[in-house]
């Protein structure tokens, strides 16, 4: 896994995994978490099991949303209950050993923490869940359970980067309709009408401009690094089937 040395905190424990050290096989392999793709449910257990055993949590105390690309957070407070609605795209919670994981496969995972309040969050930020407002939400929600948002860090972890997220004219227009100002996060590309977008620029303006202590990427791409990372976009270019997950997670150790 991969860490950030801004959120080596007292009593918290993160980590942005790769799609390394698991039991899954071909495209999936091998640290699928992915319960919605077409993996061994098995496999995905397990793989699931060692995130959770690395964070020192039990493997029901690691959480994660049903993502649908929103800007809805859930507070959690426990292991999900066998009904529970857990359509959302963040989570916060203020309980210590709950591990919060949120799966992406391009979109930007951001990790939060308030280590003075014993605060912590985690979002699924693609670009219509930082549009939404999903990282305010989160800050929000955390905020709701006393923490400040002066004193949170917010890492962005392996995220598509601009080089490999080439968009249409519709995509553009949209952006710079709403905010002239996003046109900065544009740069044209190779196919006429067609541009970049910065997807990794984007979330941590958002972030900048929320008023966080501390906004940082990690600056990892998806999409370039086939080794380390699984990346939605590079199966669809390759036509494949169907493509792994990728977990950041943190939890509150009381350490």
């Amino acid at each position: 896994m991969i860490q950030s040395d801004d959120l080596a905190l007292p009593g918290i424990a993160h980590g942005f995994f790769t799609r390394q050290g698991g039991v899954s096989n071909g495209i999936y392999g091998s640290l699928n978490i992915g319960l919605g793709s077409e993996d061994e449910r098995e496999a995905v257990l397990e793989n699931r099991r060692r995130i959770a055993e690395s964070l020192g949590v039990a493997p029901d105390h690691l959480v994660s949303p049903y993502q649908i690309h929103s800007a809805d957070v859930i507070t959690v407070d426990g292991p999900w209950a066998e009904d529970a609605d857990r359509r959302a795209d963040a989570l916060a919670t203020n309980r210590k050993g709950l591990a919060l994981g949120i799966a992406t496969a391009d979109c930007g995972p951001v990790l939060f923490a308030d280590a003075e309040a014993g605060v912590i969050g985690a979002a699924h930020s693609g670009w219509k869940g930082a549009v939404g407002g999903i990282l305010e939400n989160t800050i929000a929600a955390m905020e709701r359970l006393g923490a400040r948002r002066e004193h949170m860090v917010a890492v962005l972890g392996p995220t598509i980067s601009q080089a490999a997220y080439e968009v249409g004219p519709e995509f553009h227009d949209r952006f710079v309709a709403e905010n002239p100002d996003n046109a900065r996060f544009f740069i044209g590309s190779d196919k006429v009408g067609h541009h970049r977008f910065d997807l990794p620029a984007f979330i941590l303006a958002r972030l900048q401009a929320s008023g966080v202590k501390c906004a940082r990427d990690l600056g990892h791409c998806t999409y370039g690094d086939e080794d380390r990372f699984f990346s939605y976009r590079r199966t669809t270019h390759r036509s494949e089937p169907d493509y792994g997950r990728l977990m950041s997670a943190i939890v509150l150790t009381g350490e």
